[in-house]
């Protein structure tokens, strides 16, 4: 069985990432993006990295296009959107498919590892949340309409496991 430690990203700076990089950590990966009804949700997720990070916390950032083309601009709108309107400072990833053949390795796994509601493997919108614990397993899946504070509980425990 793997774990997200197996996979690499891109990040939106271009430079390849090993997730093993972040191994005994606790992740809160988002497929996000900038244009979308819960876009505010970055200051949210923002707040919680700014809390959290001192524990052992990364949120992890990847924005996607492929719901109602809520995110096409390129790496650099994205990165300067998110830092300048919502003062991300957490790791933002290239823009990547989160659903079909042409998604992500990692959103696979993590899709295939926490079916959503009724066991649907998709990702149904933008700011699908997975919080992973620091042995590279996935705790949870939360929908795009759970708050990045109503997971803080989650965090806490997760950070104190």
């Amino acid at each position: 069985m793997s774990s997200v430690y197996d996979y690499t990203a891109r990040t939106i700076l271009g430079e390849e990432m090993a997730l093993a990089d972040l191994k005994g950590q606790v992740l809160l990966i988002v497929n996000t993006a900038s244009k979308c009804g819960f876009t505010p949700q970055f200051k949210g997720l923002e707040a919680l990295y700014q809390k959290y990070k001192d524990q052992g916390l990364q949120v992890l950032g990847f924005p996607c296009n492929q719901f109602l083309n809520q995110d096409p601009g390129s790496d650099e709108e994205i990165q300067s959107f998110c830092s300048m309107d919502y003062g991300v400072t957490f790791p933002m990833f290239g823009k990547i498919e989160v659903n079909g053949p042409g998604a992500h390795p990692l959103f696979q796994h993590l899709a295939a590892e926490a079916p959503g509601l009724l066991g649907s493997k998709a990702i149904k919108w933008n700011f699908t949340k997975f919080l992973v614990g620091r042995d590279g397993r996935i705790i949870d899946r939360y929908a795009p309409t759970t708050k990045p504070e109503d997971i803080a509980r989650d965090i806490e425990k997760a950070l104190a496991g």
